[in-house]
């Protein structure tokens, strides 16, 4: 220091020489003066803060009564370990002390564990456990059993803290209609059992609850203290109102836990489980709302039917009922007597139809008919193959002196007369001995 001051210019500025030295600078020079120098044996101490994170690096500090030593140990050599480490635990540690440059920090890096004994805390815990199941505050025939419908709640918890908004949340989904009382009390720190224990005798005294939480959210085992001390569990104890403890995760076991009536897992476990039977309820209430609706819906039908059974039933025995009866049936034989008429007058008009027309058919004058068509038919066949028909056509006969037809060239002679014969007369010829080519 005192080269610095001796460095230092009239005016109060600091000479730009050799001697000043960047935050960054000086900081790495401390750390290779400790991870050169300090060479640590084993350090004994207590787990404390344990952190896995997902890169499978645990951070922890370790602690005895009078400092603290923040702890890393890597993956790699985490794997080797056959301790398994947790909050609360004595241990005895080896490795190499490191200074992370960001925040100017020193650090053990862990290399080797030992497990010495079980922590302080831890021991307390089992002493404190051991003395109270002695004294039969863990018996199950002690627990009282929780109401079938819990309508009025008392939650004992830090009003802050996440653990009382999970389970609002829980019991407002769950469409719980009772009263909840959040009761404030330090859950962590100094005083906080004093303050759960003062809340649990509060509301004994004023007999208003079916139903008492106590809670808070998971931590390590010095966050969770404060429901293993003997008035927090003295005070459940002798709690008349049944008590649910909901302290932590569901790996977490605290004293309160024992004692309490029933446990849950984490608070929303517990909201979970008391609003189970109102849900539970609402459910049956919903499934008889809608049996009875469809049992009256379908007895209303039911009489319907039977009312107008009934009434039209009444209304055919009545002398009005009759008379329009019968009126029906007679209307029904009118009109069955009608068209059975209808079709046998049909029947014999047909009949007689059919009768006319084969008397028609075999009349003279129908017979003289036929026959004239017949006879003027052949007339026109005959016709057609006649020899004036042939002549009209465009032939010629021609005819010898006798008269005869002439037929074949051969009959023809010289010097011999002929006659031809058309279609409109006859012509006179004479025929000449025709070449014989």
């Amino acid at each position: 220091m005192a080269g610095w001051l001796d460095d230092m210019e009239p005016t109060g500025g600091i000479a730009r020489d050799e001697g000043v030295e960047s935050v960054s600078k000086f900081t790495r020079r401390i750390k290779v003066l400790l991870e050169s120098d300090a060479i640590p044996g084993w350090i004994q101490g207590e787990v404390s803060n344990l952190r896995r994170q997902s890169s499978g690096h645990t951070y922890f500090v370790l602690k005895d009564a009078g400092a603290q030593l923040s702890c890393v140990m890597f993956r790699g050599d985490g794997a080797r370990q056959t301790v398994e480490l947790r909050d609360g635990q004595q241990v005895l540690l080896a490795g190499r002390v490191s200074v992370y440059e960001a925040r100017g920090q020193y650090q053990l890096i862990v290399r080797t564990i030992k497990e010495d004994g079980v922590g302080r805390l831890q021991r307390e815990f089992e002493a404190l456990k051991k003395r109270l199941a002695d004294e039969g505050l863990f018996e199950r025939d002690q627990k009282k059993s929780l109401p079938a419908l819990a309508l009025k709640v008392g939650f004992v918890t830090s009003p802050t803290g996440a653990a009382v908004q999970d389970f609002v949340r829980i019991m407002i989904r769950r469409g719980w209609q009772g009263r909840l009382t959040v009761l404030p009390a330090k859950v962590q720190g100094v005083g906080a059992a004093a303050e759960i224990a003062a809340m649990i005798a509060w509301a004994v005294d004023r007999g208003d609850f079916d139903v008492l939480v106590i809670g808070r959210g998971g931590g390590s085992l010095e966050d969770l203290w404060a429901f293993n001390e003997e008035t927090v569990v003295r005070a459940i104890a002798a709690s008349p109102i049944p008590v649910v403890s909901a302290v932590g995760h569901e790996i977490d076991f605290t004293l309160s836990d024992f004692t309490a009536d029933v446990r849950a897992e984490t608070p929303s476990a517990a909201a979970e489980l008391i609003s189970s039977a109102y849900a539970e309820m609402n459910d049956r209430l919903a499934v008889a709302r809608v049996g009875l609706h469809e049992a009256i819906q379908n007895s209303w039908q039911d009489a319907r039917v039977a009312y107008r059974g009934l009434s039209d039933r009444l209304r055919l025995l009545t002398p009005h009922g009759q008379i329009e009866q019968g009126w029906l049936r007679r209307d029904d034989m009118a009109n069955r007597l009608r068209s059975g008429l209808a079709a046998c007058l049909e029947g014999s008009r047909h009949r007689l139809s059919k009768m006319h027309s084969a008397f028609v058919a075999q009349t003279p004058e129908r017979r003289i008919e036929f026959e004239s068509h017949r006879l003027l038919s052949l007339w026109k066949r005959l016709q057609s193959v006649s020899p004036q028909a042939t002549l009209r056509r465009g032939f010629v006969v021609i005819r010898d002196e006798a008269g005869k037809p002439v037929l074949r060239k051969s009959a023809v002679s010289g010097d011999r007369p002929y006659e031809a014969e058309f279609s409109d007369g006859r012509v006179k010829m004479r025929s000449f001995k025709a070449d014989s080519s």
